[in-house]
């Protein structure tokens, strides 16, 4: 570790000295992280059999944060901050509820690490689900930060700490009604007379992810109130700083125009508890944001699981001069406490320390019967409503029934905003899907992003915890790789890991697939990955009235939802998809998630018969499937599973065991795919019913789909395809 003096703090605001009885509380806490450690380690045949880490040499920095924190505010800590949750008011009984993985973990039931909090409680700040914290959270934060920033732009804030306020109306805290709000993830700022700020925990390790600059950009190009503390203690596991960076987080930071930043003693509480304050009232009066690099001896193990003595050597005999410890209790000395009080506080961690371990070995395991709740809150939508075919109105394409359904969104909730790449101002989206909403409803609310996936998508979950509601683009399928990590690790996790505390609503518009030399990066399918992510819902529209109820269905879910919209039927240019232009529903009209639609009927005397099968499809397979069955009058079904996950099954046995032959279709390649997984699914449960194997057809099975449109269409499907394959099938 570097012992070189941290340069002069910037004296952008005069820190008051912490109270006497802070430094108490704060000195007692500072025992009790340092007894927690001492403990873990002397029962860790006990305490090692969940993996954990601890804040040993960090709890300095990590309490002089706490200490600048209050209700309104939002933290994202990662997974040392033990000290930090102390200071925060978190018991040690609950740390260790969550270490020993019991059911009563106040923050994911035992569901996950210890140090991976998730919490939503009265009187504390609120602490957001998030992964592991090696850099994702970055952008999930900064997505708080933005959603704060958002809402205040709208004058959707509270206003004191008495009052909750939900679209300008006063909610009682604590009545059934705010409960159930908070339980919907419904629009819920808290505040006092200061305002909120985010505080985002990383260590310097995790500053070199990629992610962590997406959300730096973000947080100064829009100013957020947000303050990136980086508590650096020259390791990562075992590689230490020299090999991991050409440059440390304070250096790195100075190329963000507009990133204040502060640098000091992570390990020295007095110096710690000044910078902290200072970062702080910049956030809350300036509104921007800043980032503090505190340096800190790392005192315990990597984690439990990676330990010290493997590859430490005098490196750790060097830290241990560092000690925040023993030098807080010497300031304490200078300051006129007395030993003696010193030592009681001592003595009464310890008391606790031990008190709560018993405690947590004695509380209850979770029951396996609830392994599986909380992977989506509860719909907000469950049957079809509203006008599907109000008389009168005209035909729309499916390109305008989503535009005119963000529009309606965007004009009944207050709370919904829209941004991504080129959705924003004079273009309106690539292909016109946002057309005039930025003009329409400001800047503040439909805006272009930088070229970030990750950031677009995963700050979302940021935006969810504060209860603004984003709506997402990103601009091509084939574009949403580099937003894996986050809607994997951050928003599909959060409703399960949280034990319900913090389901993510989230609506992600993507356009997909081929629409005649899009070529290679333009025209990809990518329903299977997606299906392959559980916590996330998926839907896929074939025609302009299913588009527009499965919009405003999809941002009315409490889930993250991915809206697949096929480019080749927004404007029903493409020879045969005729049909996806129907007749407008009416404003308010919904479609549940999760039901399918007969898109064609068979006729009932060949079903009858034994003359028909059915073509189970969705997007634009039900626009080939409807051309090819015109060679086949009456004897072809089609039935449109509009919703990939959850998968409308009851209506898949249904059509199949009604004809007893099937096709499973999909644009995407067909190896290794969902339609596959659907059909031996099929044959599984329906094979007694059965006359036929269960058909499947999609495109070849290669990488990408070429330029020249004629190698396109030798890749894809078609109504030829198609009929080959209905003809074969009908004649088994």
């Amino acid at each position: 570790m570097s012992l070189h003096a941290a340069p002069t703090l910037e004296a952008d605001f005069t820190a008051a000295p912490p109270a006497p009885e802070t430094l108490r509380r704060v000195y007692r806490l500072m025992r009790t992280a340092d007894e927690l450690a001492r403990l873990y380690e002397e029962n860790k045949a006990v305490t090692a059999k969940y993996v954990h880490a601890t804040a040993r040499g960090h709890e300095a920095i990590q309490l002089a944060a706490a200490c600048q924190l209050g209700p309104q505010d939002y933290v994202a800590p990662y997974y040392r901050d033990d000290a930090m949750l102390l200071g925060i008011g978190l018991q040690p009984y609950e740390l260790m509820l969550q270490l020993m993985a019991k059911r009563d973990d106040p923050f994911s039931g035992g569901r996950t690490y210890y140090s991976h909090p998730s919490l939503r409680r009265a009187g504390f700040p609120t602490i957001p689900h998030q992964s592991s914290a090696t850099g994702m959270q970055a952008i999930p934060a900064t997505g708080v930060a933005h959603g704060i920033k958002y809402l205040e732009s709208q004058g959707l804030m509270g206003i004191s700490n008495e009052q909750l306020v939900i679209n300008n109306l006063p909610i009682v805290p604590g009545s059934e009604e705010a409960e159930q709000l908070i339980l919907n993830s419904s629009l819920l700022i808290t505040n006092s007379k200061a305002k909120p700020l985010v505080l985002c925990s990383i260590g310097d390790g995790a500053m070199t992810e990629g992610e962590v600059s997406e959300a730096l950009q973000m947080a100064v190009l829009h100013q957020l109130p947000i303050i990136y503390l980086v508590q650096d203690n020259e390791w990562g596991i075992s590689a230490t700083g020299r090999e991991m960076r050409a440059m440390d987080a304070y250096e790195f930071a100075a190329g963000f125009k507009g990133l204040h930043r502060l640098q000091f003693d992570g390990a020295d509480f007095l110096a710690s508890y000044a910078g902290m304050q200072q970062a702080a009232d910049y956030v809350r009066e300036r509104r921007g944001p800043v980032l503090v690099h505190a340096r800190c001896p790392l005192l315990g193990h990597h984690t439990s699981g990676v330990r010290r003595e493997w590859y430490r050597g005098d490196n750790l005999a060097q830290h241990s001069l560092q000690d925040p410890l023993p030098r807080f209790h010497q300031q304490l000395l200078e300051l006129g406490f007395a030993e003696d009080e010193l030592q009681q506080l001592a003595a009464e961690a310890r008391a606790t320390v031990e008190a709560d371990y018993q405690r947590a070995l004695a509380a209850p395991n979770p029951d396996p019967a609830t392994f599986a709740d909380h992977e989506f809150a509860p719909p907000a939508v469950t049957e079809e409503a509203g006008e599907r075919t109000p008389a009168g109105a005209d035909k729309a394409l499916m390109v305008d029934a989503a535009l005119h359904a963000v529009d309606d969104i965007l004009r009944e909730f207050p709370e919904a905003l829209f941004y991504g790449q080129d959705v924003g101002g004079e273009l309106g989206g690539v292909f016109r899907e946002a057309a005039l909403l930025a003009k329409k409803y400001g800047d503040a609310r439909v805006f272009n992003t930088p070229i970030q996936e990750a950031y677009i998508v995963g700050s979302t979950a940021g935006m969810s915890a504060v209860g603004a509601k984003a709506i997402v683009e990103v601009q091509f399928a084939d574009y949403i790789w580099p937003a894996l990590n986050q809607l994997v690790e951050e928003l599909s996790k959060s409703c399960y890991l949280s034990n319900g505390q913090f389901p993510v609503q989230s609506l992600i518009r993507v356009p997909i697939g081929a629409y005649g030399g899009g070529g290679p990066y333009h025209s990809g399918s990518i329903e299977s990955t997606l299906l392959t992510i559980r916590g996330i819902k998926v839907v896929y529209p074939s025609n302009a009235a299913d588009m527009k109820g499965l919009m405003r269905a999809a941002y009315l879910d409490p889930n993250p939802v991915v809206m697949l919209e096929h480019k080749g039927l927004y404007w029903s240019k493409v020879p045969g998809t005729e049909d996806a232009k129907t007749v407008e529903p009416a404003t308010g009209y919904v479609v549940p998630l999760g039901k399918a639609a007969v898109a064609q009927q068979a006729d009932a005397t060949k079903l009858q018969n034994g003359e028909t099968c059915v073509v189970i499809t969705y997007g634009m397979g039900v626009h080939w499937a409807k051309t090819a069955s015109r060679q086949f009058a009456g004897q072809v079904e089609i039935l449109d599973l509009r919703t990939l996950n959850p998968l409308d099954y009851e209506a898949v046995e249904a059509a199949v065991r009604r004809h007893g032959k099937a096709l499973v279709l999909t644009e995407e390649p067909l190896l290794n795919s969902f339609a596959e997984s659907l059909a031996g699914r099929i044959q599984r449960t329906c094979f007694r019913q059965l006359d036929a194997p269960v058909f499947t057809l999609g495109a070849a099975n290669l990488p990408a789909i070429a330029l020249n449109v004629d190698l396109e269409r030798q890749m894809l499907p078609n109504p030829d395809k198609v009929a080959a394959a209905l003809a074969e099938l009908l004649g088994y």
